[in-house]
């Protein structure tokens, strides 16, 4: 394990299996990961944690991750943060509206663990480089 942690990723999911499964992945791999059950406690933390990367299910209950991401990228505070999509939606016109949102990256699923960790890692580390 690695002593410095890689970065902090926010998981926003409303389905625990999954936020349990995304959690495991990202802390093998050296990450903090705080989750959040909605897209509004998911901007909560988002404000206050200012994580690395936010991983957002698109498909959730009231403010869905579309919604979320358009939220965080018009906040000034927050529109530096990179947002990668997870969703089940797969067709070219779901992926156009994760771009429209300010989505920085969009995976579908089912996900290839890997394939996941590696656009998180190219989010995580060009965002350090914009600090």
């Amino acid at each position: 394990m690695a002593t410095m942690a890689a970065g902090t990723v926010l998981v926003v999911d409303d389905d625990p299996v999954i936020q349990r499964l995304l959690r495991i992945n990202f802390e093998m791999e050296g990450y903090e990961v705080l989750v959040a059950g909605d897209g509004p406690a998911g901007l909560d933390q988002v404000r206050a944690a200012c994580p690395d990367v936010v991983v957002i299910d698109v498909m959730m209950p009231g403010m869905d991750g579309l919604d979320l991401t358009a939220a965080i990228k018009a906040d000034p505070a927050t529109s530096h943060l990179p947002v990668l999509l997870l969703s089940a939606k797969a067709q070219d016109a779901d992926i156009r509206a994760g771009e429209a949102s300010g989505a920085d990256a969009y995976v579908t699923k089912p996900f290839e663990p890997l394939e996941l960790l590696d656009r998180v890692a190219e989010l995580v580390t060009a965002n350090k480089g914009r600090s």
